[in-house]
């Protein structure tokens, strides 16, 4: 039986993902967002979890990620939020957070938490692929959970190879080697690099996160790949502007 990750990308080009964190901008706005975004027209959700030492965030999504932790939120709080989400959102949930957090909460608990509330897959930047391998991945793939894992232009094509056998659900193709929020488009070096990984024809589909704002560069990231992450600019106008700018948000990277 496929997944909803796997569906998405059988059925759907340019799939568009939008990250958020969660209890960001309100305490208690992660569900009225979830359902909004899917209401609008988003393919797929990264909620993002807090954490006071997020490294590969830039500066709006770690302002985001302090003042939800400031409110409250933890992990226990997320999934207690989440409890029935699956009662009104049906497109695919990725939580995307740090491994210090799942550690302490407990992987296998975490993850068996994941599949109680319909979490599809998990984003760890910070867990290697030989310590999840060698250590985790029975535990996550007993409960279901996806691990989706992160490439970029410094990644060698024998890792990039590697990390694909070991995924499913799909490949989070890093636009830079930068934090996320940096940089004002693409240039040419990295359209040929997603055009290179897409060349590389891997069994899993390529998702670029890192850069993505606008149309404009929604469309060049997805020219070569199947789909993009906008993160940093959609928290930019949820601080400026509250829930109610996800319509015209949307509507502005989709036309």
């Amino acid at each position: 039986m496929s997944t909803r990750i796997e569906q998405l990308f059988q059925k759907k080009k340019k799939v568009l993902s939008i990250y958020f964190t969660a209890g960001y901008p309100k305490h208690s706005d992660t569900l009225p967002i979830l359902e909004s975004l899917q209401e609008n027209g988003v393919d797929m959700v990264e909620i993002g979890l807090p954490f006071s030492d997020p490294l590969a965030d830039g500066p709006v999504i770690q302002q985001s990620s302090t003042q939800a932790l400031a409110m409250g939120m933890t992990t226990e709080v997320l999934f207690d939020q989440l409890k029935d989400v699956r009662s009104k959102i049906e497109i695919p949930l990725v939580i995307m957070g740090y491994f210090n957090p799942v550690l302490q909460f407990g992987v296998d608990a975490f993850c068996r938490k994941c599949a109680e509330i319909g979490i599809d897959a998990v984003i760890l930047p910070d867990l290697p692929l030989t310590v999840y391998e060698r250590e985790f991945q029975e535990t996550f793939e007993r409960h279901g959970i996806q691990l989706i894992f992160l490439i970029t232009p410094q990644t060698s094509d024998e890792r990039i190879r590697a990390l694909d056998q070991a995924s499913k659900g799909f490949i989070y193709l890093v636009s830079t080697a930068s934090v996320t929020g940096s940089g004002s488009g693409f240039g040419q070096a990295q359209v040929d690099y997603f055009k290179r990984i897409s060349d590389m024809k891997l069994k899993n589909p390529i998702v670029v996160g890192f850069g993505i704002k606008d149309r404009e560069t929604f469309n060049q990231a997805t020219a070569h790949t199947d789909g993009a992450i906008i993160g940093s600019a959609f928290i930019n106008a949820l601080t400026e502007k509250g829930t109610a700018v996800i319509p015209g948000f949307i509507k502005g990277i989709r036309g």
